[in-house]
C-alpha cells in the first residue's frame, strides 16, 4: 500500500550554537544512545529505501538517536514505496532526546527537482547533493555534535560529473578529516579485514604493495581495533603470490616487502603474523585464531568478505578521527523504487557506528 509522508518542522537552535551540550550528552550520561548521522546516498539509488526500512526497525532506535542527512521530497517517496508509515520531522535545530521507530528526524539540505531523483539516473545535481550531505555529517561528527556516521550508497560517476573526482567515500572523509593515512576495514560477524591497496587495477597492485604502506595498514588496523572492537587484537597479514611465492618461484614481495613489513609491526609490539596464504587462511579466521585479516587488494579481501557476509557487511574507515560506517554494497539501480532491496546491511551499518561510538566512550 502506497502512503504519503507527512512533514512538520521541528524550530530549535542551530547545531553551531549546540555543540558543547552535544557533546556533553554524547560523552555523558547518554552515551548509550549515540547521535548517528545517516546521510541519504543517491537519490536515484536505492539509498532513500532501505534508510526507511532501517529506521522503521524498533532495535535501531534502542540502540542510537538517528539523524538523517537528506532530500525531503526523495524521502517521502522512499516511504510511499515501501508502505512505512512514519511521520517526517525537519529539524533545523538540536536533535531531541526522543527516538522512536515512528518518526524519522531529518535535517533537510537539499530540495532535488524530480528530473534530478530519476531512479537509474543520476545527475550532476544528484551527485553534488551527496557531497553535501557527507560534508555536513562529518562536520558535525567533528564538532562532536554527533556520536558518528553511517552512510548510504552513492554513484561516484556522478559526483565526479558534479566536480568531486573522488575514487568514493573513503578519499572525500580523508581530505575533510585532514587525515593523509586511512584504511578500508569490511567486517561482519564472522571476519574481519582491511586492505592495503583499495580501489587500483590489479597490474598496479605490486608496486603500490610498499613496505612503509604495509606497516601502516597494520598500524592503523590495530589501533582501531583496540580503540573499538578488542584489546590486544590478533592481525594476520596475507601474502600476494600463490603459496607465499613458494619461496621466491612465484614472486618475491612476501620475502623482500611483506615479512620485513610484518617483523617491523612485531617489533613495535603488534600482534601480528604472517605472511599468510590467501587460499588456506580464512579457514583459521573463521575459527577464530584472528580478530582481523590484512590483505593485499581489493578482491584478496572483499571475496571471502562478501561471501559470508553478502547481506550485513559494513564498511568502516579506519584512521579517522571519526567514525564512519557504510553499507558494503552500491547503489543497485535495478531495484531502486521497487522496496525490494535488502536493509540488512543498512541496519548493520547504522548498529556498527552505535557500536563503535559507545566503546569509544568507555573510559
Amino acid at each position: 500500500m502506497l502512503v504519503s509522508a507527512s512533514v512538520r518542522r521541528y524550530s530549535g537552535r542551530h547545531y553551531a550554537t549546540t555543540s558543547a551540550r552535544s557533546t556533553r550528552k554524547v560523552m555523558g550520561q547518554k552515551q548509550e544512545k549515540p547521535i548517528v548521522a545517516i546521510t541519504m546516498g543517491d537519490p536515484c539509488g536505492i539509498g532513500p529505501e532501505i534508510i526507511v526500512g532501517a529506521l522503521a526497525l524498533p532495535q535501531i532506535h534502542a540502540a542510537c538517536r538517528p539523524l538523517l542527512l537528506g532530500d525531503p521530497m526523495a524521502l517521502k517517496r522512499a516511504l510511499a514505496i515501501t508502505g512505512e508509515q512514519l511521520e517526517v520531522t525537519e529539524i533545523t535545530g538540536a536533535l531531541p532526546d526522543e527516538s522512536s521507530s515512528e518518526r524519522i528526524y531529518l535535517r533537510s539540505l537539499t530540495n532535488l527537482a524530480e528530473q534530478d531523483m530519476l531512479f537509474g539516473a543520476p545527475t550532476i545535481a544528484s551527485g553534488a547533493a551527496v557531497v553535501h550531505y557527507i560534508r555536513e555529517a562529518a562536520r558535525l561528527c567533528l564538532t562532536g555534535e554527533v556520536s558518528a556516521m553511517a552512510t548510504a550508497p552513492l554513484n561516484k560517476e556522478a559526483m565526479h560529473k558534479a566536480g568531486f573526482p573522488y575514487p568514493g567515500h573513503t578519499e572525500l572523509l580523508a581530505e575533510l578529516t585532514n587525515s593523509p593515512e586511512f584504511v578500508m576495514m569490511l567486517a561482519g560477524k564472522k571476519l574481519r579485514v582491511t586492505l592495503v591497496t583499495i580501489h587500483e587495477a590489479l597490474a598496479d597492485v605490486p608496486r603500490l604493495v610498499t613496505m612503509e604502506k604495509i606497516l601502516t595498514t597494520i598500524r592503523i588496523t590495530h589501533r582501531d581495533l583496540e580503540r573499538y572492537f578488542k584489546k590486544k587484537p590478533r592481525i594476520a597479514v596475507l601474502a600476494l603470490n600463490p603459496h607465499c611465492g613458494e619461496g621466491g618461484v612465484f614472486g618475491r614481495e612476501e620475502r623482500e616487502i611483506i615479512a620485513p613489513a610484518i617483523a617491523a609491526a612485531r617489533g613495535e609490539g603488534l600482534d601480528a603474523s604472517g605472511p599468510h596464504s590467501a587460499d588456506t587462511l580464512f579457514h583459521f579466521a573463521l575459527g577464530g585464531e584472528y580478530d582481523a585479516v590484512v590483505c593485499m587488494y581489493h578482491d584478496q579481501g572483499l571475496i571471502p568478505l562478501k561471501l559470508l557476509h553478502f547481506d550485513d557487511g559494513v564498511n568502516i574507515t579506519l584512521g579517522l578521527p571519526i567514525i564512519r560506517t557504510s553499507v558494503d554494497h552500491g547503489t543497485a539501480y535495478n531495484l531502486a523504487g521497487t522496496g525490494r532491496a535488502s536493509t540488512a546491511s543498512m541496519t548493520a551499518a547504522i548498529l556498527m557506528a552505535a557500536e563503535m561510538a559507545r566503546t569509544k566512550n568507555k573510559p
